[in-house]
């Protein structure tokens, strides 16, 4: 049976080349008066990106002021740093110029300028969040899809800890999506990307219980086509239709449209365990989802053999046969050799790590909380499964 559902995306796109120039009217539109423009590394400067960005607010009399210098994996004292600007600077609207990363912090900024206290105390679930100041992007990564997402995963230096805060009052504003802006990336934060944008989709789609038809056909639209765009990038990186195609799914994967009326929201196992790696050893997000993928698929995949048999055949056509698991198994196969095809890793050693057997159950006892909590729901698991989980993607 589908279950009930709420879909509510309050987020303008506006979507296409040279739409940054759009910037300062949306920002006016959305009743910005002082804007924080949060940004990355100095590829927004050297692009002309940045400049652009802000003759728009220029043209319109719009005040900004500027903070620089977000981290892959967002850093809780940038936040800090933030929050603090715009408290000093009476700002009233955040927009990010950036990937995932730089939304991930201006959301975080927005919780901190909404709320006294310490804003870390929502990401470990000490308090709710009842609000966000406004926030706004400008995309230069099509990954993460916090462009059009409710969530945001900030990693404190102290303890290394990866966590995230979901709440839709840091739904951007608006986001202005122009596929050109991502033709200088390298290929592998390319490809970080796409591998990023399928796992939203299938966090989504490998979970317990009844199914929306109509939904599983969209997140295997969304799968297929990043698999698809993934190889005409690596012929072609100023393919535009292609780029097009990503950072649209890029927006669809995590705006949980992929997920709507299936009976349990996500599983979200392989991000967990991706967070925990990502928090102790400071890895791209897409690439350490790759390398512990398989070790949780063929962990779990006996709970529901069926599942990833669809998945091969709708994701990457193979065949249907009588024997489901040994479908599910060709499915794992193929998304492994999707991995290998775009240079991804596909397990810890290809990430360039090696963690050692104490950190491995350090990881394991994090993610569960002690032990007093499972992961995931297409099959829930506890500290020993994770341990196990990695001893395997640690092969």
């Amino acid at each position: 049976m589908v279950s009930s559902f709420e879909y509510n995306i309050s987020t303008k796109v506006v979507f296409g080349k040279d739409t940054e120039k759009q910037t300062g009217s949306l920002v006016k539109a959305f009743g910005g008066t002082k804007v924080l423009v949060h940004y990355g590394s100095a590829s927004a400067k050297k692009t002309g990106l940045l400049d652009r960005v802000l003759a728009s607010l220029d043209e319109l009399a719009i005040p900004y002021v500027l903070l620089g210098g977000v981290l892959p994996n967002p850093r809780l004292s940038k936040v800090y740093e933030g929050i603090e600007l715009c408290k000093k600077e009476k700002v009233d609207f955040l927009l990010a110029v950036g990937g995932g990363s730089v939304i991930d912090s201006a959301k975080a900024i927005g919780y901190g300028l909404y709320h006294e206290g310490d804003v870390w105390d929502f990401y470990i679930k000490k308090r709710e969040i009842r609000g966000c100041y406004p926030v706004a992007a400008v995309l230069t990564l099509s990954a993460a899809g916090s462009e059009m997402s409710d969530s945001s995963v900030i990693t404190n230096e102290e303890g290394w800890l990866k966590r995230d805060a979901v709440s839709d009052s840091s739904r951007c504003k608006f986001s202005i999506l122009n596929p050109e802006l991502t033709y200088t990336l390298p290929e592998y934060q390319t490809m970080c990307g796409a591998v990023d944008i399928m796992m939203h989709t299938m966090e989504r789609y490998f979970t317990a219980g009844d199914h929306m038809a109509l939904t599983d056909e969209l997140a295997e639209g969304v799968l297929r086509t990043v698999h698809q765009s993934a190889y005409r990038l690596k012929e072609n990186a100023l393919d535009y239709d292609a780029r097009a195609n990503v950072m649209w799914a890029s927006s669809l994967s995590h705006n949980s449209l992929t997920g709507m009326g299936n009976e349990s929201g996500g599983d979200w196992a392989p991000h967990m365990i991706e967070h925990e790696i990502g928090g102790m050893f400071d890895v791209a997000h897409g690439a350490g989802l790759a390398a512990v993928w398989e070790a949780w698929a063929q962990y779990v995949y006996k709970t529901d053999p069926a599942r990833f048999a669809r998945f091969g055949n709708k994701v990457f056509g193979l065949p249907l046969t009588d024997d489901a698991e040994m479908d599910a198994l060709a499915a794992i196969a193929a998304m492994v050799n999707f991995f290998v095809d775009v240079r991804m890793p596909k397990n810890l050693r290809e990430l360039g790590i090696n963690p050692t057997k104490e950190e491995m159950a350090k990881m394991a006892r994090q993610a569960t909380n002690h032990d007093t909590k499972t992961i995931g729901s297409f099959q829930k698991l506890g500290q020993e499964d994770i341990v196990r989980i990695l001893e395997f993607a640690n092969r």
